[in-house]
């Protein structure tokens, strides 16, 4: 991947979809979205790769509904499909008519439903410790985003979570979202093969071998199902593979990539 002169980050917010999005730019070339997984961050689920990536990609790393900077009340609800619909209107507030579009977990769900719904917008995508099934992931979300699970097992973790979204969200923020998000892993609608073959673009699909959430059958049923779909299996790992599997992650993405960064060089150059 070619260098940048562009590498600082600048955080910034815009309005969309009814939502002050927080989220962080960085880097040059062509756009690349990233999608964080429920309770984190772009930065940290994707921060062993931003080195990697900004040197060839312009970043976005919007936060979402009820994360981080972006406030929202989950007494309103969380839904699947609005984090669809908050992607889309991001993109529309920044111009961005097509992009490339990587995800974990919750933000890989988002990310294969947008490029099920809008595959004229998504140049790639990379689908990271997700899958169209139902189970395991729901109950395992259910059970792992119990808020008195959490404080009464991980209570350095909860001290963590209340340092990252009370600042926005308020205080005892995050225990409202998690149980909804884990009942929208429940009722969010799952795409059939149909809806999977819409998802033309090239495909990489990423799942660690111990996923307590994404069996490797299930992300190999994925990864078959789409047109130009490829997958990583990443040993001895669990659900964050971006972060637990730095090393192997970043060459597969190398690989990935390498592609697109041929033909923009050729497109500069003509």
């Amino acid at each position: 991947m070619h260098a940048s002169k562009h590498a600082e980050t600048t955080t910034a917010r815009l309005w969309a979809n009814g939502l002050e999005i927080a989220y962080e730019v960085e880097g040059d070339g062509p756009p690349l979205v990233l999608l964080h997984g429920a309770s984190s961050a772009g930065r940290l689920d994707f921060g062993h790769q931003l080195p990697l990536l900004r040197r060839s990609f312009r970043l976005y790393l919007p936060d979402a509904r009820g994360h981080g900077g972006t406030r929202w009340d989950p007494a309103a609800g969380v839904a699947y499909e609005d984090l669809v619909d908050d992607l889309a209107a991001f993109a529309d507030a920044l111009s961005l008519g097509s992009f490339h579009l990587a995800g974990l977990s919750m933000g890989a769900a988002t990310a294969l439903a947008f490029a099920v719904r809008h595959p004229e917008r998504v140049r790639s995508v990379v689908l990271a410790a997700v899958s169209p099934e139902r189970e395991p992931r729901a109950s395992v979300a259910r059970r792992l985003l119990d808020p008195e699970r959490i404080h009464r097992e991980q209570p350095t973790w909860a001290a963590t979570l209340d340092r990252r979204h009370d600042p926005v969200q308020g205080e005892g923020g995050w225990e409202r979202l998690l149980p909804i998000l884990g009942e929208a892993a429940a009722v969010q609608p799952l795409p059939e093969p149909g809806d999977l073959r819409r998802v033309t673009c090239p495909a990489l699909v990423i799942v660690g071998d111990r996923d307590p959430f994404v069996p490797v059958n299930q992300a190999w049923a994925l990864r078959r199902q789409l047109w130009d779909g490829r997958l990583l299996v990443a040993p001895d790992c669990g659900h964050e593979v971006t972060a637990l599997r730095p090393a192997i992650v970043n060459e597969a993405l190398t690989a990935f990539y390498r592609p697109f960064l041929t033909e923009a060089t050729q497109e500069v150059s003509a």
